[in-house]
Formats: structure tokens, C-alpha cells, sequence
């Protein structure tokens, strides 16, 4: 037998997918909060005219004082004041006249505006002057010279200050500033004490305390000639004298007086040489003498040599004196006149 097979019923193609669709979402879509919100459109044609806005927080700025006669210069200053600052500067209680600060600052411009500023050079003289102050007035003083010496200066016609101390003055005619200070400024005819540092063909280099090396001539000494010029070792003591101060260049010493004589002038040997401040060694060159070195010249036998840079030199006979001496004046500084002469019998009680 013959088995005939019947023919499958081939697979009826699958009908193509519809065309997918894009989604479309129904959620509403939300601004964050933190964004701020648009403000509300303005009317572009208002029936009536827009709302004056509201009057600035701050109190305006008074308006100026009616015409008046001539005000005093400190109710000026105190109107301009007034005007000048920034209402938002204070507030509404303080810009009222009859607030207590308005009328301590009025007072205080009063008597700045009234008080009319001297400029005679006695009314400056032993009193504590700062930088700025001007002292003297070229102008109001004819036919006369004067020398300024430290912490002054001339600026046309006005003397003013540069550093603040005590203003000195010196017959005949010679003022300057008296502080206390480590750093010492050069002057001319300032007696100092300087160091050897090096030696030239024609000058030595000598360490003063200042802001630059000074120089000293080899020649600037009495009875010198080239035959003879002097011979000094690095760290040799002199006693000199300031001749010349320029800024810009190094200062210029002398070991002669005005007169050529060598006078106290030239090389210190042996000894004992300290350093301090400025102030006191002017305090030791006072005139009278001051009290410390009067009580210890009745007692002791020394030699001394002061310099306007802040150094001293003491030599004496045996080292018990120099140690006493140099020890009384280092603490001396900040004593008074009997408390000076209280401390120098104590040290000699000691010693005896």
C-alpha cells in the first residue's frame, strides 16, 4: 500500500505590528519652588495713574538751614557735617538737635574751629610735640638764623616735626626734638663714639650706630699731614665730632673742633665701652649735671666719655669703680633725681 501524505498547511504569515505610538504623558508639569515666580504683567495703558511708592525707610537729608546771619565757624562745620552724611549712616533719634551726642560733637567742633593755633616757637618749647605739629614760622621771624637739629625739618617756610618727643631749644638760636630711642639718627655737631670698621687710603670707615657707615678723613686730626697720618686697627675707639649730613650719602667726622684744636677729640684706650639709648645720654650731657654722675664724682675717681649715638665710655683705676659706674647710669635711665641719688648710696655702701 501506498501511503499518500497529505500536504501540511503552510504557516499563515503573522500581519506586521501597528506603528508603535510615542507616549504622551497626562501629568501636569509643576515649576520648582525655589524658582521664583514671574511677577504679574502691568497694565500697558492704566486708566489712572500708578500709586506714588511708599517713602524710603530712611529719613531723607535735612533740608539746608534757612539764610541766616553769619553763623559761628563751628555751627558751619556742624550744618556741613550734617548735609555731607549718608542718612542711612544714622538713625532718625540721632540726626534730632536735641540728642545728647549731637550736642557733645557740637561742642567739640566749637572749640576746634575757635581755638586759633600759635605759632611762637616759645610756646613750644619743653612741651611733647608729635609728627605733623608745626613748630616755627620762617616767615614771621626776619633776619635771624637758626640751626634744627634732630626730628626737624623745613618745608618752605614751616618747621615741623618728624618724630615725637620734647622740643628742645639751645642759645643762640639751635632747636631740635629730645627722645629716647635705640636708632640713632646723624646730626651736625653731634659728639659720638664710633668703631674702626676699615681703613682707606684717605679716610676711615667708622661704625656709628646710624643708618650708614661715616667716614672720617686722615686728615681731620690736629697737626696731621701726609708725613704723619694716623695708623688705627679695626675696633679702635674714637670720640668724634659730626661735620657734614647729607641724605643720600654717608655722614662726614671730625677729631678737631670748630676752632682746629683736637680739643676732647681722638682714640679712647682702655676702658669700658656700653651702649644705651638715646635719651639718656643726653640726660647725662645735661646741663646742670645730672644726679647720678654728680654723686658718683664726689665719691670716685673716673673718667667718662658720652656720645649722642647711645654709647659710653668709663675708665677708671681698677675694674670694682668701672663695673660701679657703668652699672649706676644703665639704671639710671628711668629713675628720677633723688631716686638716682638714693640707688648711688646704696652702691657705695656696698662697695665700702
Amino acid at each position: 500500500m501506498v501511503k499518500i501524505k497529505k500536504p501540511s498547511p503552510s504557516p499563515m504569515p503573522k500581519p506586521p505590528p501597528p506603528p508603535r505610538q510615542p507616549e504622551t504623558s497626562t501629568r501636569p508639569l509643576f515649576l520648582p519652588l525655589s524658582l521664583p515666580l514671574a511677577p504679574p504683567l502691568e497694565n500697558p495703558f492704566p486708566s489712572s495713574p500708578p500709586a506714588a511708592k511708599p517713602p524710603f525707610p530712611y529719613p531723607a537729608k535735612p533740608p539746608p538751614p534757612a539764610a541766616a546771619p553769619a553763623l559761628a565757624p563751628a555751627r558751619q562745620i556742624y550744618h556741613q557735617l550734617l548735609l555731607a552724611t549718608p542718612p542711612r549712616l544714622f538713625s532718625p533719634p540721632l540726626l534730632s538737635l536735641d540728642s545728647p551726642l549731637l550736642s557733645l560733637l557740637y561742642l567739640v567742633l566749637m572749640m576746634k574751629a575757635e581755638e586759633k593755633p600759635s605759632t611762637s616757637p616759645q610756646s613750644f618749647i619743653d612741651q611733647l610735640v608729635v609728627p605733623g605739629d608745626v613748630v616755627l614760622n620762617l616767615s614771621d621771624m626776619t633776619n635771624q638764623t637758626i640751626k634744627l637739629g634732630g626730628g626737624l625739618r623745613q618745608d618752605c617756610d614751616a618747621i615741623s616735626v618728624m618724630k615725637a618727643g620734647k622740643l628742645r631749644f639751645s642759645k643762640p638760636n639751635k632747636y631740635w626734638v629730645e627722645c629716647s630711642q635705640k636708632r640713632y639718627v646723624p646730626c651736625v655737631e653731634d659728639h659720638v663714639l664710633g668703631i674702626v670698621v676699615d681703613c682707606k687710603a684717605d679716610n676711615f670707615l667708622v661704625d656709628i650706630k646710624g643708618p650708614t657707615l661715616a667716614f672720617l678723613p686722615v686728615l681731620a686730626f690736629e697737626g696731621v699731614i701726609r708725613r704723619n697720618i694716623p695708623r688705627f686697627e679695626s675696633g679702635t675707639l674714637l670720640y668724634a665730632r659730626v661735620v657734614k649730613t647729607n641724605a643720600g650719602m654717608n655722614p662726614e667726622l671730625s677729631c678737631m673742633d670748630a676752632s682746629g684744636k683736637a680739643a676732647e677729640f681722638g682714640p679712647l684706650k682702655d676702658g669700658y665701652m656700653f651702649e644705651s639709648s638715646t635719651g639718656l645720654s643726653r640726660m647725662l650731657l645735661s646741663s646742670p649735671t645730672c644726679p647720678v654722675l654728680d654723686d658718683l664724682g664726689k665719691k670716685l675717681s673716673f673718667e667718662i666719655a658720652v656720645g649722642l649715638n647711645g654709647r659710653v665710655w668709663v675708665n677708671a683705676a681698677s675694674p670694682s669703680t668701672v663695673i660701679l659706674v657703668a652699672n649706676a647710669i644703665m639704671n639710671s635711665e628711668s629713675l628720677s633725681g633723688v631716686q638716682q641719688k638714693i640707688m648711688v648710696e646704696k652702691l657705695l655702701q656696698r662697695v665700702q
